[in-house]
């Protein structure tokens, strides 16, 4: 592996912001293989190199990593964007570990997003066997009479299979539009859209408000916060029923002092600022 330089490793390693890690080591708290060192260009191994903080080595393995992010329209759902539109990675570069997003929420959607670095993780939120639950607040146009409603919620035949939202329900209308709130158990493309325009009612404006329970409360439009252990937790029971209650700790690496706060790094309490 090259060199890096150091701040880039104790912050890679999610033990603090570049920032404070350029402190760290302009205080003379960074060694390396033995030798303190304190210019900010020096560079490392990471994995031939014994790096220590105040005389405790480092770990150089990223821990797991679980974002929630209240994606504005207006970006898309991936690490990069050949027409240079924003992307979701745009609003999370200030978390330390390299995360991409599980799943997709389109372009003109809002609402929440998981992000990770742990593939089983995102394998078992993502897939369609797993039947995880994500809610949706729509906007359609016009208002929907109560047999639309149950013409939707019976099932509407798309090209790629059926639309039926598990439960749909009607927040509040008038002549000109309806808000309407649905749970679904699958991720297809544009599924929402899809099924609402078919049924006669585009929509206008969608928002996903909750993914296995987890929600968008403490959020506002473009902020993102970890996901505590206990919140990982209950997604992987929300894909695997019972089953998710077995997942092993460390199998998922669940970091548990990992505070829920947000649009902030999360230090490592073994060291001081």
């Amino acid at each position: 592996m090259m060199k890096e330089r150091l701040q880039k490793i104790i912050s890679a390693a999610g033990i603090d912001s570049r920032r404070h890690a350029e402190a760290m080591i302009t205080a003379g708290r960074v060694s390396v293989n033995g030798e303190i060192v304190s210019e900010l260009g020096a560079k490392a191994d990471p994995q031939k190199d014994v790096i220590r903080i105040d005389g405790k080595i480092i770990s150089i393995e990223n821990p797991s990593c679980y974002i929630a992010l209240y994606k504005p329209a207006g970006y898309v759902t991936t690490l990069s964007d050949p027409q240079k539109r924003p992307t979701v990675v745009d609003l999370v570069r200030d978390v330390p570990e390299r995360v991409y997003p599980i799943g997709r929420l389109d372009y003109d959607s809002a609402g929440l997003l998981l992000l990770t670095n742990d593939g089983a993780f995102a394998q078992k939120i993502s897939h369609p066997g797993f039947r995880v639950p994500k809610t949706y607040r729509a906007k359609i146009a016009g208002r929907i009479t109560p047999e639309e409603l149950k013409k939707i919620s019976r099932g509407i035949p798309l090209p790629d299979g059926v639309f039926k939202p598990e439960s749909l329900k009607m927040e509040k209308a008038n002549d000109k539009s309806t808000w309407l709130s649905l749970t679904l158990h699958e991720g297809r493309n544009r599924v929402v859209r899809r099924g609402l325009e078919a049924a006669g009612h585009p929509v206008t404006r969608l928002v996903r408000t909750s993914i296995g329970g987890i929600t968008l409360s403490g959020l506002s439009e473009g902020q993102w916060r970890s996901l505590s252990a206990r919140e990982v937790q209950q997604l992987l029971s929300a894909a695997q029923g019972e089953k998710g209650k077995n997942i092993l700790d460390n199998q998922l690496k669940i970091n548990n002092s990992r505070a829920v706060r947000v649009n902030r790094h999360h230090k490592y309490s073994g060291y001081k600022r």
